[in-house]
């Protein structure tokens, strides 16, 4: 397929590509740009990161799971980009230099097309900033004091993109069989409902690990990043409507000051380049156990908003998962928007994992309780690493309601939560240590709502 967009500053158009072609293997095999490394194939390491700018703005992505049709009408600049036409260095990388930050010739690449996006962005929250980049040569310390003495440095001009080229026709109709490229929703539900057993891709942090891991044959496929009315938001006194191509990141910012907990823990929801290109309703269409975003949404009592052609429908997003593996979709029918409900301060989220960033939870506990002068009126508790899909704990919300909301009346009452789960053991967590885990969660929310410290980040004495 044809697809044109930005590399560097100049103008290139890909003729002929295969759909599924990573965004990393034509930069290395056909543009012989080969600082843009590949370490894990799979969106951890950060050594492939290139600088990608739309009108929205410029954002660090994995070129390792970013196929070419996601760049349509874009601009990309890799490290080779990142100095000046002749020569000067950027910033970063005169601050890597001077800070000993760079050693080995892998992952520095990464870490610094990482640090010129957030440069680029006056991003200052540095060590959020290259959470997405491993280094195993230099250690943080120098990198970190890099980012931050090259942060007061004004932005060099060659840095500003040119005018972006247009993204092209919407191609639903198009004579390239087996890809569309639909530029509405509408579009897409027409050729949706014409191939029900296409694959969507949206942010790709999932689907493109089908193909670097799996090697999958995805066709027919559908890339619907030209879908500007999925990422729509629309926020009353009462909830947002938020569409399913809205990115974690744009999530991460539209919760911050209704929801911080939520908020918090959608920061270590992958890295920076993942938030950048995950998107709210592949994180559910998809029905991992482990996805981050429906336990909360949950709790929240979150409706979700589908279409099949011109029929649509709403169901509670607790609903929408009925097995590993199994969601209440029908063929050719795809998430439209999610309903979040506001104003419930209540909200509490935790993330457990073995690392603290960018990594897959063992457990993610979600927290929703209604208290009246001290006894608990309604719960509304949703796990998810506990179960084959996110799941409601029931069984222990029926115990909770009428007790008291202290340590001392919730701990009795959690031993419901093994009539809830029965999880399983895997190489992130035994079974026992998730049920354990999500009673400690519980006592941690009730500690947490009666105002102790209870952030893993502080030590006290």
């Amino acid at each position: 397929m044809d697809v044109t967009f930005l590399l560097n500053g100049e103008t290139v158009r890909v003729t002929d590509a295969p759909p599924t072609r990573t965004l990393l293997d034509w930069l290395r095999e056909t543009r012989g740009l080969t600082g843009t490394k590949e370490g894990c194939n799979e969106g951890d390491c950060g050594a492939c990161t290139v600088i990608v700018t739309d009108a929205e703005g410029a954002r660090s992505y994995n070129a390792c799971i970013l196929f070419l049709p996601q760049l349509a009408g874009k601009a990309v600049r890799t490290v080779e980009g990142v100095s000046g036409p002749d020569g000067t260095l950027h910033p970063v990388q005169a601050a890597m230099v001077d800070h000993h930050g760079s050693q080995c010739g892998f992952c520095t690449p990464g870490f610094i097309t990482t640090m010129a996006c957030a440069h680029l962005n006056g991003a200052t929250d540095h060590a959020d900033q290259v959470a997405g980049n491993l280094c195993r040569c230099t250690g943080y310390a120098p990198i970190l004091r890099a980012a931050e003495a090259a942060a007061s440095q004004p932005v060099p001009d060659w840095m500003a993109e040119p005018v972006l080229p247009d993204a092209g026709e919407d191609t639903t109709a198009s004579e390239e069989a087996g890809v569309a490229r639909p530029r509405s929703s509408d579009a897409l539900a027409t050729w949706y409902a014409a191939n029900p057993d296409a694959t969507l891709i949206a942010g790709a942090t999932d689907v493109g690990l089908w193909v670097t891991k799996s090697l999958r044959d995805l066709a027919p496929v559908a890339f619907l990043n030209g879908c500007e009315d999925l990422t729509s938001i629309e926020t009353t006194d009462t909830h947002w409507r938020v569409g399913a191509m809205t990115s974690i990141t744009d999530l991460l910012d539209l919760v911050r000051d209704d929801y911080p907990s939520l908020a918090e823990m959608l920061r270590r929801y992958g890295s920076v380049q993942v938030r950048n290109a995950a998107t709210l309703g592949g994180n559910i269409a998809n029905g991992s156990p482990i996805g981050d975003s429906p336990p909360p949404l949950i709790a929240l009592g979150a409706t979700l908003h589908l279409r099949h052609g011109d029929t649509r429908r709403d169901l509670p997003l607790e609903d929408f998962f009925l097995d590993y593996g199994k969601q209440d979709r029908a063929p050719g029918e795809f998430v439209e928007a999610v309903t979040i409900p506001r104003g419930q301060t209540a909200l509490r989220v935790y993330k457990l994992s073995k690392r603290f960033d960018q990594d897959i939870s063992a457990v993610c506990g979600a927290f929703n309780l209604t208290v009246a002068d001290g006894v608990i009126t309604d719960a509304r508790i949703a796990f998810g690493g506990m179960a084959g899909t996110p799941k409601r704990a029931k069984a222990t919300e029926t115990a909770l309601q009428g007790s008291a909301f202290t340590v001392a009346d919730v701990q009795p009452k959690l031993t419901h939560l093994a009539e809830d789960f029965s999880p399983l053991s895997d190489m992130r967590a035994s079974a026992a240590y998730r049920l354990r885990t999500a009673q400690n969660m519980t006592l941690r929310y009730v500690h947490d709502l009666s105002g102790m410290p209870v952030s893993v980040l502080e030590v006290t004495p």
